[in-house]
């Protein structure tokens, strides 16, 4: 097992394909283990080298009493990553969501480790009474038990602009192992980036891309600083990303390709095409138009269409799609007709419900 989860580290490092895996409900929005392993098949038949479960897009509220779903839902993923490591011998890299104060954090951390999970993605979100300095104090505690990713959470779900000290800082702390990026701004993701190329551990950290409106461009782009001297040049090596969580055999051919570009000094214009294609359709499944309100449901109406899931239902009734969103994912899927992987979903959809 500790060969398994060295492994898995190494291929965090190296960079990969992280879905964030949605929550399987069923009409009385009830938990539905079989739709929810349904969702990890597809993951990983679809060639993602890494899950990513209980963060945003599980929805957070699977934590509260009423629910108690945190255990269920990791428990389901892990359960088909061992079984698809056992049937294929790959290893895939299991990343668990932790939320909340030190001492929930620290509960959900311990979860994650009793249940086999490589790294979890530590998410500031609903902390606001938290000092920076109390932030990186509990990563600390959180990073004796499990490396930890780091999490830059866009203000609109419940993140805060974090300064460039703080990233600094964080990149020092022996047990960070990556950092996601998912401010979706340009300044900030330039501060994370410079952060840790100014950091003595700028070659150990792993920058995972979770701004869902400029995946592409994140993946291509070489960020070249000059350190005392030298030049240091850091990449996103990888997403883990909401976005990826449908139409994800796509999104795996297209990183492979992206990665095939590395260490070349010039990339296709079709490449940049595509990435404004993909961040247009990003602002349909993520209801950008109302600050993200149905970006949740967007996913889930790719993937009931899909018939991954059985309908689009959420924890929470009032969360659903907002008006004019059913349109505008209309219009991407007629428009950019590339990105579908239906094709390979139809194909693989019986054998998948058998397994």
């Amino acid at each position: 097992m500790q060969d398994r989860h060295i492994r898995a580290l190494a291929q965090l490092k190296k960079g990969t394909v992280i879905p964030a895996n949605p929550l399987c409900l069923d009409k009385n929005r009830r938990f539905n283990p079989e739709g929810q392993r349904l969702l990890s098949r597809y993951y990983l038949e679809s060639g993602s080298g890494g899950l990513a479960v209980g963060v945003h897009t599980t929805q957070f509220e699977i934590r509260l009493p009423q629910y108690n779903l945190l255990e269920p839902v990791l428990r389901s993923a892990a359960e088909e990553m061992d079984r698809f490591e056992g049937e294929t011998g790959n290893v895939v890299v299991r990343v668990g969501g932790v939320c909340g104060p030190k001492d929930q954090a620290f509960r959900e951390v311990e979860l994650c480790r009793k249940l086999g999970y490589d790294a979890v993605l530590l998410s500031p979100g609903g902390l606001a009474e938290l000092s920076e300095e109390d932030l990186l104090r509990r990563t600390e505690a959180v990073a004796e038990c499990l490396p930890v990713i780091g999490f830059y959470l866009q203000d609109a779900v419940g993140g805060r602009r974090l300064s460039y000290d703080y990233w600094h800082a964080l990149a020092e702390i022996p047990g960070v192992a990556a950092i996601k990026c998912a401010s979706f701004n340009r300044y900030t993701t330039v501060d994370v980036m410079r952060a840790v190329a100014f950091s003595s551990r700028w070659q150990d950290i792993a920058l995972y891309t979770g701004n869902d409106d400029n995946i592409v461009v994140d993946l291509l782009t070489p960020y070249r600083f000059q350190v005392s001297g030298e030049e240091r040049e850091l990449r996103f090596v990888g997403g883990l990303l909401g976005h990826w969580s449908v139409w994800t055999r796509k999104a795996v051919e297209l990183f492979h390709r992206i990665r095939e570009l590395d260490g070349k000094e010039t990339v296709p214009a079709e490449l940049l095409t595509l990435a404004a294609q993909i961040t247009d359709a990003n602002a349909a499944l993520f209801d950008a138009a109302n600050r993200f309100k149905g970006c949740i449901a967007g996913l889930h109406e790719i993937l009931r269409r899909q018939g991954l899931m059985e309908g689009i239902w959420c924890l929470d009734p009032e969360e659903s799609l907002s008006p004019g969103q059913m349109e505008e994912i209309d219009r991407v899927c007629a428009m950019y007709p590339h990105l579908l992987d239906d094709d390979f979903i139809r194909s693989h959809l019986a054998q998948w419900k058998q397994m």
